[in-house]
């Protein structure tokens, strides 16, 4: 792996693994401060804050795929390109922890919840958690996600990528009996506040209690 990426936290012997994945333009030092608020709360995970691969093409950050002249239409290849090195990358670090996909907590806001709803809907057994900020899929789901619980928090005035996407993929994933929930929050646009990371934090508490 030759991605840049910063190592939030990393106990001696960790027992979750939490992968931050930031939004176009953005960079793992960027999205890293959201890692502290889940490295406070959850002392035994490593936390990492990833880089995309690419330079990103609205001249600054990075990127996991260009949205220049992107479509409805082809959205979903972009992604489709790109996907191998997405799996490639959480698959290093469950190697380099010794922890398993049950384990793994995948963290997006934008472009990374795209990512990584795209990621577990690719690649089964791909991960146990996701929590996807402000993000969507490319296009929704035909098929039950099994074994993923997955998180969504979204501000309704999101004038970057809809509410609506968050409101059709729970109901998506709610009618092919997946594990959702969706968290509205509405005063916020396209961001994480303190409130979205609290229920996040709540959300996941609750998950792995009960691993």
């Amino acid at each position: 792996m030759n991605q840049k990426h910063i190592v939030v936290q990393q106990p001696a012997q960790p027992e979750q693994l939490i992968l931050l994945f930031h939004g176009v333009g953005d960079s793992a030092a960027g999205m890293a401060p959201v890692g502290s608020h889940f490295a406070q709360a959850f002392p035994q995970a490593l936390v990492v804050s990833i880089d995309g691969p690419f330079t990103s093409s609205m001249g600054n950050g990075r990127q996991w795929f260009s949205v220049q002249g992107i479509t409805e239409q082809g959205r979903q290849g972009r992604i489709d390109e790109v996907m191998p090195e997405f799996i490639a990358t959480v698959r290093h670090w469950q190697q380099q922890s010794g922890l398993s996909a049950a384990q793994t907590t995948l963290v997006g806001f934008s472009q990374g919840t795209i990512m990584s709803l795209e990621g577990v809907k690719a690649q089964p057994q791909l991960a146990g958690q996701v929590v996807g900020f402000s993000g969507r899929f490319a296009t929704l789901p035909q098929q039950p996600i099994a074994d993923v619980i997955i998180h969504l928090i979204h501000g309704e005035q999101d004038g970057v990528i809809s509410v609506e996407q968050a409101k059709a993929a729970a109901n998506s994933l709610t009618a092919l009996g997946c594990s959702v929930t969706l968290d509205l929050d509405a005063n916020t646009g396209h961001g994480i506040n303190q409130p979205m990371l609290a229920r996040a934090i709540t959300h996941l508490h609750h998950d792995l209690a009960g691993n």
